[in-house]
């Protein structure tokens, strides 16, 4: 018999204009990371995220958090470091083909 597996609960999405507004609270306005979770219902993780990535992007990181577009760009990469894995792989099979044929 397999164990149940807990059900995990649906991921909650955000738009952007709610994200800002948490963040001005707590980098403008002064209130705290906790205090700003409670009074919009968010867990207190999600805004210290959203609040490191502000100041990344705003270059004030103290954590060496990568900015957005360097976070964009390293997606774009590994996607094309993959494609190209997969090119050699091709071209590297299709050259022994050929060797075992005319060897």
């Amino acid at each position: 018999m397999e164990p149940e597996k807990k059900q995990s609960r649906p991921r909650r999405k955000y738009s952007e204009e709610f994200r800002a507004g948490a963040v001005r609270l707590v980098l403008e306005e002064g209130k705290g990371v906790i205090e700003a979770a409670k009074s919009l219902g968010v867990p207190g993780s999600v805004i210290s995220r959203w609040v490191e990535q502000a100041r990344a992007d705003g270059g004030k990181s103290t954590r060496g958090t990568l900015t957005t577009s360097e976070k964009e760009e390293l997606a774009r990469l590994r996607k094309e470091n993959r494609t190209l894995r997969v090119e050699r792989d091709i071209l590297k099979k299709a050259a022994a083909f050929f060797a075992k044929e005319n060897g």
